[in-house]
């Protein structure tokens, strides 16, 4: 990368961290389509969701839709994961190239909360309802130059609430920039800008907008992928140095050529649980993957508080 442009990669850098957050884009805590945030991969879930900066993989577009540029085959990912009581989603991406405009991906997502007693106002049942959040997305990211990607993603979202539902479209995009040199990856991302098309109850609500810089670097002499990032920044903190709050990191230990261990921390995850639930192991994830020629299969555990674990199960094939 010549002079001029890592220039322009740490200014940019610079203004997302200390120049866009004093928008104060709605605050997070309380947002519609909360899984959002949560919809990842075993992998990136395994490294606490740091991930914003990793390269060559499909399932990263969710976080950053400029790394699906460096993907170099048609692939195919699925995740899977197990959350608490009846709470279960997952989602699926294919990316492919267009020959040489860029690199296009498509993706869905769903997630069940599980079935609710109906119940009239002397506690009589009545039967039971259901409620889910369904998301179709589309990608498309290039080269900005050798080094820099950038990406985007446009998404239509579709809730259901017993008879009741919404509807909502919301746009993610995103640079990466790579120096292979220092074998580090720069990631910035924004993800979930947009709104409600229709409401549950005619009150509208806002999106879980959320903005991402990440770190992705890869020790030499060492087999261990680091990655760091720092997420959330367009939520309203009491502070300036609050926003520093919400860092996640994680790393990437590769065992032989086939195995990888990871261990991650999300810190926002252990602030969010109340001291009633809060452990010593809150906000903190590990997986394992298995990467074969044509196809990786990977696991991780989240925790996030007493009693409340997250599984995923992944699957990416090189098609």
């Amino acid at each position: 990368m010549n002079t001029r442009l890592f220039l322009i990669a740490i200014v940019g850098v610079t203004q997302v961290l200390f120049v866009f957050p004093t928008l104060h884009i709605q605050a997070q805590q309380a947002t519609i389509f909360p899984f959002l945030r949560g919809t990842i991969s075993a992998r990136s879930a395994g490294l606490g969701g740091s991930t914003v900066a990793m390269t060559g993989d499909l399932s990263s577009v969710v976080l950053n839709p400029a790394s699906i540029a460096t993907l170099r085959n048609p692939a195919f990912t699925a995740t899977f994961i197990k959350h608490v009581l009846d709470i279960n989603s997952g989602f699926a991406s294919y990316s492919d190239s267009l020959s040489n405009a860029g690199v296009y991906a498509v993706t869905a997502s769903y997630t069940s909360y599980g079935s609710f007693e109906r119940t009239d106002n002397q506690g009589s049942r009545l039967g039971t309802f259901g409620s889910s959040d369904v998301v179709l997305a589309a990608s498309f990211a290039r080269e900005l130059d050798t080094l820099i990607t950038y990406g985007f993603t446009a998404k239509i979202l579709y809730g259901t609430l017993d008879d009741k539902s919404t509807t909502a479209i919301a746009f993610d995009a995103a640079l990466l920039f790579q120096l292979p040199v220092s074998r580090t990856n720069i990631g910035i991302s924004l993800l979930n800008a947009g709104t409600q098309l229709s409401t549950y109850d005619g009150v509208r609500d806002v999106l879980p907008v959320d903005l991402r810089v990440g770190l992705n670097h890869r020790l030499k002499g060492l087999p261990l992928l680091v990655n760091v990032s720092l997420n959330h920044l367009t939520d309203n903190v009491n502070s300036f140095l609050d926003r520093f709050l919400n860092f996640s990191v994680g790393g990437e230990l590769y065992l032989g050529k086939y195995i990888q261990a990871r261990l991650g921390y999300d810190n926002a995850t252990r602030n969010l649980s109340g001291v009633n639930v809060a452990t010593q192991l809150t906000g903190v994830s590990g997986g394992v993957g298995v990467n074969l020629e044509q196809f990786d299969i990977d696991y991780a555990l989240s925790s996030m508080g007493a009693s409340a674990l997250l599984h995923r199960i992944s699957i990416d094939i090189d098609l």
